[in-house]
């Protein structure tokens, strides 16, 4: 069942969602904030530019933090066919009971830009690792502290037998950009 926006603003008091904005923010930015179904989620001003500058070979299982270029700033411009590690501004407290899909927003879709986040599982916290991907041919900006993608939330009848802290897992608490790990 999708949760609802008096659910999650129960939720949010709670400290499910810290910071949480109550109504949808829209006027002059990528709207964030509460939503029907749903929260639209920021990211942060800190990112990672991916890079080719050392000609690596990305590998989940030997990741090499040279490949990207740390960046703070309101505006990162993406470059051309490439992508950029960004934080969310919210910390996130998902219940035993629920399961969270994130999907990119609609604004930077029509833009050729992807946002790729996993499931935030039952039990899990934390800062959200968002990969933005500039799936087009020429540079591209995103813009810090406005809306990147909503969360739905999907509530369980049961709540489920082992959680993510249940397997400690090891993105469990992350603050900020977190790197891949084995």
């Amino acid at each position: 069942m999708v949760k609802n926006d008096r659910w999650i603003r129960e939720m949010a008091r709670k400290g499910m969602i810290t910071p949480f904005e109550e109504g949808q923010v829209r006027k002059g930015v990528i709207s964030y904030g509460l939503s029907s179904y749903g929260y639209d989620m920021r990211i942060g001003d800190e990112f990672k530019i991916f890079t080719n500058i050392n000609s690596t070979v990305i590998d989940p299982k030997g990741f090499d933090p040279q490949s990207f270029v740390d960046f703070k700033g309101e505006v990162c411009v993406i470059p051309p066919n490439s992508f950029v590690l960004a934080s969310s501004v919210e910390y996130f407290r998902i219940p035993r009971d629920v399961i969270v899909i994130c999907l990119g927003k609609s604004t930077y879709a029509r833009c050729g830009i992807v946002v790729n986040v996993t499931p935030l599982e039952p039990e899990w916290e934390g800062h959200v690792t968002i990969e933005i991907s500039n799936t087009t041919p020429l540079p591209a900006r995103i813009y810090a502290n406005e809306g990147i993608a909503q969360l739905i939330f999907l509530g369980a009848e049961e709540v489920c037998a082992r959680s993510y802290a249940d397997k400690t897992g090891k993105y469990q608490a992350q603050k900020g950009i977190t790197l891949p790990k084995i």
